[in-house]
């Protein structure tokens, strides 16, 4: 199951190669609080498709990270979950820095800077702004937690894995263990939390008694799904951007660019998130009065570099680096490199180089980063395919479109239900290698971006 901020997907797979054989959906509610018994009712909803379910053996939640579910001592909800994307807690992330001494402080509690994303910032806007509710808090869990209980009929108490907990910014994956002191930094007592499981263990039985993995976060369970192995990055591609890698160690990173998160296995996942994806590529076909296929063709007349234009890509903001009172840059505007073609490439670079600065941030951290693989929705367009080689100067895969959470999520209960994690074949859409001139471009690409990048806002120097 993936549990996004969207929807609910069901993806039933063959447990030996990775096979859908059937799938189901249905959506969520809008908006950045929203009950959690929704996503339960969701799912039922999408469960009742017609032979979904049948000769399944084993189940596991891939779940939107972040999100503040409050229950009482009865274990029932005390108010709606406040998601990854509610953004009141602001203040609250910049307190709870402060209070423990930076950020530095915080990379070596927990691997992750806060920000206004991350469980423990919503912990301390309840008790800020909701004293009355946070009373009646016994326990928090996350979003695929409370549906991991749920589906278990409430039998076992509420459990999580290392990779979902990790997110809190509570938790310390790298000694695998809650940081107590940061939840009463937050809430200002102590509360329960989850059990943390074993990557592969089987915590529990449906009432029809399908076996119940651990489950984990979206990200981590997308990182199944894409069989990430150190020394490569998924780059991911949508409405916003991330690009991830496996690292055997953990990350310490104190800027609050790279989140320090587990992976589903034991191992480690620094992230790195953008805001600015595919409507930046939307914004611009509306300026030139294009559709986004003719912005593809436009695009791929152009030079590598654009004919020396720059399109800082925060149109709404930026995460990676953290600037979010920026807005976009197009720099470079002369007679000659003023055109529809300039202007359609430009903002294609922008947007992969922002993911493309965020795995050399990635590299500086973790060691060799020597091929991406790209997914998502705007990956799916032959100019953004094209163009990445001439902006990450690396190999790059391309996945087709398919449900990795979810397909994730099933390779984590097919690995529960037999004791092995099985190799399972990763839909490839195509397959794109540099040449020399494609890593030049990347090389001065990356230079010329960063200066600007560096001329206007004030960012972390991650060259020393």
């Amino acid at each position: 199951m993936d549990s996004s901020t969207q929807s609910v997907k069901i993806v039933v797979c063959d447990a030996e190669t990775g096979e859908v054989v059937r799938s189901g959906r249905a959506p969520h509610p809008e908006g950045t609080e929203v009950s959690a018994a929704a996503w339960w009712t969701a799912y039922q909803s999408a469960a009742s498709t017609p032979g979904l379910l049948d000769d399944v053996e084993a189940i596991a939640v891939g779940g939107q990270q972040h999100g503040m579910v409050t229950l009482d001592e009865d274990g029932e909800l005390v108010r709606d979950a406040l998601l990854w994307n509610d953004t009141r807690s602001a203040r609250d992330a910049r307190d709870l820095v402060a209070e423990l001494g930076g950020g530095q402080a915080w990379a070596d509690a927990t691997g992750t800077v806060p920000l206004a994303s991350m469980t423990v910032t919503k912990l301390r806007w309840l008790a800020r702004a909701e004293p009355e509710s946070a009373k009646r808090v016994a326990s928090v869990v996350l979003p695929h937690d409370y549906l991991t209980w749920e589906l278990g009929g409430r039998s076992f108490a509420p459990v999580t894995d290392r990779g979902d907990a990790s997110g809190t910014c509570y938790y310390d994956a790298s000694k695998g263990e809650y940081r107590d002191d940061l939840v009463r930094l937050a809430l200002g007592r102590s509360i329960e939390l989850p059990r943390v499981a074993d990557p592969a263990e089987i915590v529990g039985h449906t009432p029809d008694g399908i076996a119940i993995a651990a489950g984990t976060g979206d990200n981590m369970a997308a990182g199944l799904g894409l069989g990430l192995q150190s020394g490569s990055a998924v780059v991911s591609l949508g409405t916003s951007g991330t690009a991830f890698t496996r690292s055997a160690t953990p990350t310490h990173e104190p800027s609050g660019t790279v989140a320090g998160f587990a992976d589903a296995t034991g191992a480690f996942l620094p992230l790195v998130c953008t805001l600015n994806g595919a409507r930046n590529l939307v914004a611009t076909a509306e300026v030139l009065g294009v559709t986004l296929d003719e912005l593809a063709r436009l695009a791929l007349s152009a030079p590598a570099g654009s004919g020396g234009l720059v399109f800082l890509p925060f149109l709404e903001g930026e995460r990676t680096p953290s600037l979010p009172e920026a807005t976009g840059e197009l720099v470079g505007l002369t007679l000659s490199s003023m055109k529809p073609a300039n202007l359609a490439r430009a903002a294609i670079e922008g947007v992969l180089w922002s993911l493309a600065y965020g795995v050399d941030v990635l590299r500086k951290q973790t060691g060799e980063i020597s091929a991406i693989t790209l997914t998502g929705g705007a990956s799916q367009s032959e100019a953004v395919r094209r163009i990445a080689t001439s902006v990450f100067g690396l190999p790059v895969v391309v996945t087709e479109a398919f449900e990795s959470v979810a397909v994730g999520a099933a390779r984590q209960a097919a690995w529960a239900l037999t004791g092995e994690l099985p190799e399972w074949r990763v839909p490839v859409a195509g397959r794109y290698e540099p040449t020399e001139a494609d890593v030049a471009a990347a090389d001065d690409l990356m230079g010329r971006y960063t200066e600007v990048l560096r001329a206007h806002f004030e960012v972390p120097d991650f060259s020393r």
